[in-house]
């Protein structure tokens, strides 16, 4: 008999415990907050992106828009500012093309790293363009 009310004391105990928990986890709003600072990030670089790239018909997979098919990406918290990776074609016929864009706090661009063969004669003259092979 005791054993059953032990057994039934504890099982009562546990589900409150994992009730609070969940509760707690669910109200939280950190992570709402810094999924939607993510996505401000995010939505910054692929303007950032088509300005560099300079195209009309881009097509860009990131933390927003992922496909596995073509790689992995993401969008990280550095010190300070935002690393954000993705890739990205001008058509259904270029093929893709992977790349790295660091940011500052403020959101603006310091470095974009791309294999990109076309923004060759650009990163010439821009700095912060950084093209590989």
């Amino acid at each position: 008999m005791n054993h059953r009310i032990g057994r039934g004391l504890f099982a009562l105990l546990v589900g409150l415990a994992v009730a609070l928990f969940s509760f707690k986890w669910i109200t939280d709003p950190d992570p709402r907050v810094e999924r939607a600072q993510e996505e401000r990030v995010v939505q910054i670089s692929r303007s950032l992106l088509a300005t560099m790239v300079d195209s009309d018909s881009l097509e860009i997979v990131d933390p927003l828009a992922p496909n596995r098919k073509v790689g992995k990406v993401y969008v990280f918290a550095e010190a300070p500012g935002w690393a954000v990776s993705g890739y990205y074609r001008r058509s259904d016929e270029n093929r893709w093309h992977p790349y790295l864009m660091n940011l500052t706090e403020n959101l603006e661009l310091i470095r974009l790293k791309a294999q990109d063969e076309a923004l060759a004669e650009r990163a010439a003259t821009d700095p912060r363009l950084n093209i590989s092979q």
